[in-house]
């Protein structure tokens, strides 16, 4: 018995983790903080390219913690955006992150959106969440510079400082976190586990490897030797900020179109108090291009190669050249803002930062609609997360560190 816990440690050793995770976005740091609460002292190694936590998605979007109204009864989407949006708001409130539950209003603005918008009503109450109807003159009282045929009042959405988040996660993790580790081979085998090396030569060994990559998730899961079936198309959201905020005192969205997986230009107050307008939804140039200067035509290339990509665009081109033409105009981009907000002019748009979606889409042009995680050997890939992945980080965590605590366990 002596001998045999002296060669189970000499095994350990060889290792420098158990669990491997690469990507440091709000989803891996999830994934390392649930692994280490469901199995303290479990080594855990996370891998970031870029020299901080969130630098992508996470910290490129609204801070919307999302209802989960949107989303297909039964999904995982609804179930863990309902779930993660309470836990979001008590994990904030633990450790004193900037947050605040302000509802927010879906909005009709003409009579074609309403039979989409009472669907939302009967959605919502099938996923458990709250959801009051407003007509024009509770709408004016809500919010008074918006306009709309009727609307729905989602009380459980709020905003929260997500960058603050997955600093958090982290540091609650107890992780071996190393930032400036861009993955740029991996040696994957059964038997064994897996072997990371990173741009300066590093050599990492994990018993099981963990692939958050988010806008890079089909490239490391075909580094590990994985065949994803699907392929990241990166989309653009460009967002202004608004000059007057006082013009709006909360969160408006229009209805969504339930054909496309955007949520369409709304309008956002946000913890700091200031009023994000946006995103649209543009091709990006880049994995990482968040402006039409930015083109990586090896990037370019592999989405250009990807016959999914050319389907989405036979099937929503109309779709594609509004929100092209939006992106070129600050005129058309002001046009769609004033269906809900009339008061604003092209001067009240103040440029800021944009974001990436990292987008899965399949071989036939299927946007897959739903978070997507697969595994191989000794590995868990999480190859669809995007919005409203943030508010789902920590049901999607525990989820992922649930797979990669069995492959441990088999291994």
């Amino acid at each position: 018995m002596h001998y045999r816990s002296r060669e189970v440690v000499q095994v350990r050793s060889a290792y420098d983790c158990d669990v491997l995770v690469i990507g440091g976005g709000i989803v891996g740091l999830s994934t390392a903080y649930a692994v280490t609460r469901a199995a303290p002292g479990t080594r855990v190694t996370v891998l970031e390219k870029e020299q901080g936590p969130a630098r992508h998605q996470t910290g490129r979007n609204s801070g919307v913690i999302h209802s989960g109204v949107y989303y297909r009864p039964g999904s995982l989407k609804a179930r863990y955006a309902v779930r993660g949006a309470a836990e979001m708001v008590k994990f904030c409130a633990e450790y004193d992150i900037p947050h605040a539950v302000t509802g927010k209003l879906i909005v009709a603005t003409e009579k074609a959106e309403l039979p989409r918008l009472h669907a939302l009503v009967q959605r919502g109450r099938e996923n458990g969440i709250p959801v009051r109807e407003l007509g024009p003159a509770q709408i004016a009282e809500a919010e008074p510079e918006v306009r709309g045929l009727a609307a729905i009042h989602v009380g459980t959405t709020g905003v929260c400082d997500y960058v603050a988040v997955a600093r958090q996660l982290a540091e609650a993790s107890g992780a071996d976190i190393r930032y400036g580790a861009d993955v740029v081979r991996i040696d994957r085998r059964p038997d064994l586990g897996a072997a990371v090396r990173t741009a300066d030569g590093t050599i990492v060994r994990g018993r099981v490897l963990v692939n958050c990559a988010g806008l890079h998730c089909d490239e490391t899961a075909r580094l590990a030797g994985d065949d994803p079936e699907m392929r990241i198309v990166p989309f653009r959201g460009e967002y202004f900020t608004l000059a007057r905020p006082e013009l709006v005192r909360g969160l408006v969205y229009p209805v969504p179109d339930p054909a496309f997986p955007f949520l369409g230009v709304h309008l956002t107050r946000g913890i700091d108090g200031s009023v994000h307008v946006g995103p649209n939804a543009v091709p990006a140039l880049a994995r990482e291009g968040y402006g039409w200067g930015v083109v990586r035509p090896r990037e370019l290339g592999a989405t250009l190669s990807w016959p999914g990509s050319w389907r989405i665009a036979r099937r929503h081109w109309r779709y594609g050249a509004g929100e092209l033409r939006r992106s070129v105009s600050k005129a058309a981009f002001t046009e769609a803002v004033r269906r809900l907000l009339p008061a604003v002019t092209p001067d009240d748009l103040l440029p800021a930062a944009a974001g990436v979606r990292a987008q899965a889409v399949l071989r036939d042009g299927t946007l897959v609609d739903d978070f997507l995680i697969k595994e191989g050997p000794r590995t868990v890939h999480v190859l669809n997360a995007p919005s409203p992945a943030a508010t789902a980080s920590l049901p999607i965590g525990r989820e992922v560190a649930r797979r990669a605590l069995a492959a441990l366990a088999a291994s």
